[in-house]
């Protein structure tokens, strides 16, 4: 049972309002946002958008997703954090997304890591006084870069609100069993990132300074059933007594296209997906 959620960085190229989003999205299949970062700050001046205007398409808010900084001026980063705790609570969204560094877990030396295991502390006591969960993706060159280093992130920090946002993509790619990195890391597992790619050879489409120029190469991004990592079997592993939630993250063109029918494909694994929206709703 997925609630499953479109990320509003899948339109960061297109001319198309957060109401047309809305629109489309309650019409389609998905019962939730991931709403970036940026997308939220340009939209502090607008009041009228909200969480009880998203309600009324049967929508929410599940998740935040942004990048705090993990060294330079703390001041300045937990500042950052507390605007991102302020807007969470306008839209009613209970996780911040973040990422561990810049820098693999194999690069990171033992003063560096200290380091980021305090600042993640930091901020998630913020994201505890307001009644929310950071999330750190797992993601290539971040210190979360598989599930041993994920484990050993968790376990140093030691902190009740600091969650995973699991990137199935990503686990597949540090060569670790999603569905087993899984079962492992479930405990602490918050959300759950859905994208696919055609082979190996063409994960370098995913590096930050591609995907998100408009003018970046996107060969090799697949519908989320018809590339390399199986997700046919980590979704029917799920289990099904448990309520997931998860944003389908697409970067490539017919954006309305794909997601409509991947989000189709995912409820036809799910016999019971449909009464995800109701429970979501009230």
């Amino acid at each position: 049972m997925i609630e499953l959620a479109v990320c509003t960085i899948s339109f960061r190229h297109h001319l198309i309002s957060l109401p047309d989003i809305a629109l489309w999205a309650s019409q389609n299949g998905f019962h939730a946002l991931e709403l970036w970062g940026i997308h939220a700050l340009n939209l502090s001046d607008q009041p009228q958008f909200n969480a009880q205007w998203l309600a009324a398409f049967n929508l929410r808010v599940v998740m935040i997703s942004d990048y705090l900084p993990m060294d330079g001026d703390e001041r300045v980063a937990l500042q950052k954090m507390r605007t991102l705790c302020r807007l969470a609570k306008r839209w009613g969204a209970g996780k911040i997304r973040t990422f561990a560094g810049k820098t693999s877990s194999a690069a990171t030396d033992t003063a560096s890591r200290a380091n980021l295991v305090r600042r993640l502390r930091r901020f998630s006591d913020l994201a505890a006084e307001h009644g929310l969960e950071l999330l750190v993706e797992t993601h290539p060159n971040t210190y979360a870069d598989n599930t041993a280093a994920t484990h050993e992130l968790l376990n140093q920090a030691q902190h009740p609100a600091l969650k995973i946002n699991f990137d199935v993509l990503h686990i597949w790619e540090a060569g670790d069993d999603p569905v087993e990195s899984w079962r492992s890391l479930a405990p602490h597992i918050s959300h759950l990132h859905f994208k696919n790619i055609r082979h190996r050879n063409h994960l370098s489409v995913f590096a930050p300074h591609n995907v998100y120029a408009a003018a970046g190469n996107r060969e090799g991004m697949v519908p989320l059933f018809e590339g390399a990592c199986d997700y046919a079997r980590f979704i029917r592993e799920l289990p099904g007594d448990r309520w997931h939630s998860a944003s389908l993250e697409w970067f490539g063109g017919f954006v309305k296209k794909v997601l409509k029918n991947d989000s189709g494909l995912i409820r036809d694994l799910i016999p019971s997906e449909a009464q995800t929206h109701d429970r979501f709703a009230n």
